[in-house]
Order: C-alpha cells, then sequence, then structure tokens
C-alpha cells in the first residue's frame, strides 16, 4: 500500500505501477520475468518477451520481498540500477528503462549482506531512502482509515451496502494486536462483511482467531492507562470519520452520532481536531 501510495502520488502516476513478488517465483525464472528474453533463447522462447521491466517504463517497479532475488538477478539488476539499460534473455541488443524501484523486505538485509546472501553494492544501490513501516498495533489511529478503505472496496466487490462498524465493532479492532499487519485486518474486514446481515457491522461479526497459538505477552501498561489510550483514540478517530462522511458539517454528523451538538463540539477541541474539510473529500 505504502509503494502505491508513493507510485499514485508522483509525476508518475499517469504510467504503470508493476509490483513483482520475489519469493513467489521460482529463482530459475526471476530473470525471465524481470528482463523478458528474445525469440529462441531457450527451448519453448518461441516469442520475444520484453519482461516486467520494460512494461514499468516509465513507471514504478516494485520488487516485495527482494531478499529472495537470486545472485545472478541481483548483479543484473545492479547495472539497470546504475546504468538505466538492460538485455533481455539471448539478446545483443540493450534496452534503456527510466523507472523508480521501490523494494520491501521483512528481513534485515544487512544480515543477508553479511551472510553473502545479499549483494552489498546492491544494497547500498537500494537504500537511499529508506523508509521504516512500523506493526500495525504501533499505528492504531490507521485502523479505522484502513478498515473503513477495506469495507468500501469489499461492499463494491461483493454488491453489498454497508455504513461502517458500530463503536463495538470498532473498539475490538483497535484492541486487537494485528500480528499479521494490514493484510490480516483486510481479511477480518472481509469476512466480517461477509457474515454482515444488517446496515452496519457489529461486535458479533468481528472475527480475530490466533492461528498461531501466539500466548499474550505481559500488558505494558495499566488497564486505567490502556483503557484511556484506547478510548482516546477511538473518540478522535469516530468524529473525523463522521466528518469526512458529512463533509465537516457538524450539525449532521452529530445527528450521526446520536449526540447534542453542544456536546460533539466539546468532543472536537478536546482532540483538537480540524473541521475544514473539503466538500466530497468523503469520496476520496
Amino acid at each position: 500500500m505504502c509503494a502505491r501510495a508513493l507510485h499514485y502520488l508522483s509525476p508518475r502516476s499517469g504510467r504503470p505501477f508493476i509490483p513483482i513478488n520475489c519469493g513467489a517465483i521460482p529463482s530459475e525464472l526471476i530473470e525471465n520475468e524481470l528482463f523478458g528474453h528474445k525469440r529462441g533463447a531457450y527451448t519453448g522462447a518461441d516469442t520475444l518477451q520484453l519482461g516486467l521491466i520494460h512494461e514499468a517504463d516509465g513507471g514504478t517497479l516494485f520488487l516485495d520481498d527482494v531478499e529472495c532475488l537470486p545472485l545472478q538477478a541481483q548483479v543484473k539488476f545492479l547495472r539497470l540500477l546504475q546504468e538505466k539499460e538492460y538485455k533481455p534473455l539471448g539478446s545483443t541488443k540493450t534496452y534503456h528503462a527510466d523507472l523508480r524501484v521501490v523494494a520491501a523486505t521483512n528481513v534485515e538485509l544487512e544480515k543477508e549482506v553479511k551472510e553473502g546472501r545479499f549483494r552489498h553494492d546492491l544494497f547500498y544501490r537500494l537504500n537511499i531512502i529508506p523508509l521504516t513501516l512500523p506493526p500495525l498495533r504501533d499505528r492504531r489511529s490507521d485502523i479505522p482509515v484502513l478498515a473503513h478503505h477495506f469495507l468500501d472496496k469489499y461492499c463494491r466487490d461483493f454488491n453489498k451496502e454497508c455504513k461502517g462498524f458500530s463503536p463495538a465493532a470498532m473498539a475490538a479492532l483497535m484492541n486487537h494486536d494485528w500480528s499479521g499487519n494490514v493484510r490480516e485486518l483486510e481479511n477480518v474486514v472481509e469476512r466480517a462483511l461477509i457474515f454482515c446481515l444488517g446496515p452496519t457491522i457489529r461486535r458479533s461479526n468481528i472475527i480475530v482467531p490466533n492461528p498461531l497459538n501466539i500466548e499474550p505477552g505481559p500488558p505494558r501498561e495499566s488497564f486505567k492507562r490502556a483503557k484511556e489510550r484506547v478510548v482516546r483514540e477511538f473518540e478522535r478517530t469516530y468524529i473525523e470519520h463522521l466528518l469526512r462522511t458529512h463533509s465537516g458539517n457538524v450539525t449532521k454528523a452529530a445527528k450521526a452520532a446520536e449526540k447534542n451538538r453542544r456536546a460533539f463540539w466539546e468532543l472536537i477541541r478536546k482532540h483538537r481536531i480540524d473541521t475544514e474539510i473539503p466538500r466530497g473529500s468523503e469520496h476520496r
């Protein structure tokens, strides 16, 4: 999601965004997928294939699980980054590519470099602007935004209508530790919508199993502090979502929250929420 945001909020947004999972492609095929091949380069290569780098020209190439890139492919990819050129397999012709490369990994690449599994020169060439994404449990204010995004997405996919989450359902999402991060949250929201029978996702629709049987660690804060934090985060995100939904109209947002306007204003002041929301922002 971060890589897509970088692409679609940039001047390259009109060009392709090409993702590739380096760990999902057999090592003997990944060079062919990236760089393409010339006709007759090997048995079965009956036509010219230009590869994903050619498809991403002018746009963004996203390498997920980049640590799985084989060493031979790393050599060729380093040349692409340094010279902006490459050769398809079996070809003597050099192609040029102007693209942004975003690489993601969930391992320590410095350790992979020290142990000889990842080239140090490629590591330093990729590591120009490092972005560290904290786990979802450490950025809980993102949970409501992501949950509503996934709800909108699956409402369209399943042709269902659902207005949002009940306070109890959102509190359940806010309280979960999300060991599977954003992918786990997406799965939970999708499942909740499937089982939802009314206009709102209820607490009973939120199923957050512990498939790995991971024992929860000791609480890192007191019950009182944890409760205060969850309530504070819920109030802020709930109010912000209502204001976006009603284009900044406080009266309508207060009515939807079933609170009087004065009490709703007090919550806005308490959390220092900006009510200047552009018209139509609820559809973005």
